[in-house]
């Protein structure tokens, strides 16, 4: 088995499918973990995905369809360990407002549409994927993913709350649900609010007392028992209902007006955003939670290839998933054995027992999703990030607070837009510092113990040098010569940090520095890259004046250098006073 691992064929399929390689390596001591998570995500995907059937407009069978197949094949083809892709609230919404108007009340064309912008979706993203779009995922910074993940974590728990109490909002907006929440409280129906404490109760008591058992399974069944021997549905206690196996003849898929396939373009490409955007969060979220990394151009293709799998099972738009993927990890879930266990799960569900599910009261659906959520709040790293790091910490907030206010996908937006804000700003303005030498001889930031040398500046500028910041570099210099309390006569720059590549208005910009320092009598000296600068000037056709400008190979040979040269410009200054 080890000899065909390495060999040239499977090296280039596990390229292809790095689940696959995991899954060939699998290790046994991780089976009852996975069994036991591929059972909670089970439990919560089937009654989750025919909720999101109904708000994507199509049979409540479609959101099945949407778990089975591409659960096993991201499984396969994805490098996260614990993501569970399926139906996501706020791409079914997206997907809803873009379907309905163009299929107005004829519910097959509407199913025909959505299958088709389902497949759209996928190709966009194969498309992206090898085209290395990948990096779209690194506009979420550290900050923006925590900040995300909580706003999507309190969003999710506010919005299931009224499923578990029995009433509905009368807003879309999540601050409008939480202030009128106090006035909904007359509208609570006591015997869903009981279902729902007696669920949060077996769960909670389950996680103390058995926490290797599938606390969320189990509850569904147990309530799911009540349900059908009760009928709540009597007491007026919602449940799913009766869940069809229509499906869409094969020979009328097709069978609609193609120039309707025109309007999906721009919404399919704008939606494969929006789905591996979310679900680059939570893969990276918990990748970083389990200490292992993930390929954000693999990701891109295994998301393109479930939701074109999806499309083609006729079910509909699938991303990560959030709520499902805390289930898997609160569970123990270890490797993607648990997606192939759930979907198997699910899919033998189809195949024989879609009667009891209508009995699943919608209450115990809702204090699953709450109980997981409450998994993904992390205020502690934001309040990390206030003591260590204000940027961070005004960024994650600010993100949070967009998510909390107009909504998950514009929040979303506005984040990263910040989060490049911050970037651009840093690089326009970037910290610097002046470095000195220590009792040792070392060179560091100036303080306490770390003294400035005399007659020497050290500069330290930390962002690549390009055309608009070269004026505030040149700037910072000057400012630091003529405000010091101490003549200067050499200023070193670190060179490493700054002359990352050949700019010509940067390198313009040195030789207008050397014209500034000459008129103070100041000799400019850059360590580091020595004879890249020199070829760099040298190709640009820049002639410097070699009197006050000089290349040294380090910061400690440019001390040397500096130090040298103030000696002997003394040794001549005395020689000329002797002479006189």
């Amino acid at each position: 088995m080890g000899r065909l691992l390495h060999s040239t064929f499977f090296q280039k399929l596990i390229s292809w499918m790095p689940g696959l390689g995991s899954l060939l390596q699998y290790k046994r001591e991780y089976l009852n973990f996975d069994i036991k998570a591929g059972l909670s995500v089970a439990a919560v995907s089937l009654p989750v995905s025919i909720a999101y059937a109904e708000l994507t407009g199509v049979g409540a069978i479609a959101g099945l369809y949407s778990t089975i197949l591409p659960l096993i094949v991201y499984a396969l083809f994805g490098s996260s360990k614990q993501l569970i892709v399926g139906p996501d609230t706020a791409t079914c919404a997206v997907v809803a407002a873009v379907v309905f108007p163009l299929a107005a009340n004829d519910p097959i064309l509407r199913w025909q549409l959505v299958i088709i912008l389902t497949i759209m979706i996928g190709i966009w993203c194969i498309i992206a994927g090898k085209l290395h779009l990948g990096a779209l995922a690194d506009l979420l910074s550290q900050p923006i993913l925590i900040g995300l993940l909580n706003g999507i974590s309190i969003t999710i728990m506010v919005d299931q709350l009224a499923k578990t109490l029995g009433f509905s909002y009368d807003y879309s907006y999540l601050i409008e649900r939480i202030v009128y929440f106090p006035f909904k409280l007359s509208e609570i129906h006591i015997g869903t609010a009981l279902v729902s404490f007696f669920t949060l109760s077996i769960l909670i008591a389950l996680k103390r007392l058995k926490p290797l058992y599938p606390a969320p399974l189990l509850a569904v069944i147990v309530m799911t028992f009540f349900s059908w021997v009760f009928n709540f549905e009597y007491f007026n206690i919602r449940i799913i209902g009766n869940v069809s196996s229509d499906f869409i003849p094969t020979e009328s898929w097709l069978d609609f007006d193609k120039g309707l396939m025109r309007d999906l373009v721009v919404p399919s490409l704008n939606i494969a955003i929006i789905c591996f955007v979310s679900m680059m969060i939570t893969v990276r979220s918990f990748a970083s939670k389990n200490n292992y990394e993930t390929n954000a151009d693999v990701e891109f293709k295994a998301l393109g290839i479930a939701n074109i799998v999806a499309g083609l099972s006729q079910g509909f738009v699938v991303s990560g998933t959030s709520s499902r993927t805390a289930v898997n990890d609160a569970n123990g879930g270890k490797t993607q054995l648990v997606s192939i266990i759930a979907a198997i799960l699910i899919g033998i569900v189809v195949l024989f027992f879609l009667s009891p599910l209508q009995y699943i009261p919608t209450c115990v659906l809702g204090v699953i999703l709450i109980y997981s959520s409450i998994s993904l709040i992390n205020f502690q790293t934001i309040v990390r990030f206030f003591k260590f790091d204000r940027d961070a910490f005004y960024l994650s907030l600010i993100t949070l607070i967009s998510v909390l206010v107009i909504g998950i996908i514009p929040g979303m937006a506005l984040a990263v837009l910040l989060g490049l804000f911050l970037f651009l700003r840093r690089v326009f303005r970037p910290k610097d510092q002046l470095l000195g030498v220590d009792e040792s001889g070392r060179i560091h930031s100036i303080s306490q113990n770390v003294q400035p040398i005399s007659n020497i500046m050290i500069y330290r500028f930390n962002s690549p040098l390009t055309y608009f910041n070269i004026a505030y570099f040149k700037r910072r210099i000057i400012s630091y010569i003529d405000e010091s309390s101490d003549p200067i006569s050499y200023v070193i720059v670190d060179a490493i940090p700054c002359f990352t590549y050949k700019d010509v208005s940067v390198l313009s910009g040195i030789d207008e520095l050397v014209k500034s320092l000459k008129v103070r009598n100041v000799t400019l000296i850059l360590s580091g890259r020595c004879k890249t600068l020199k070829n760099w000037f040298k190709q640009m056709n820049i002639k410097l004046d070699d009197e006050y400008i000089e290349f040294a190979y380090d910061l400690y040979f440019a001390v040397k250098l500096a130090q040298s040269k103030g000696h002997m410009d003394n040794k001549t200054d005395d020689e000329s006073e002797h002479l006189s």
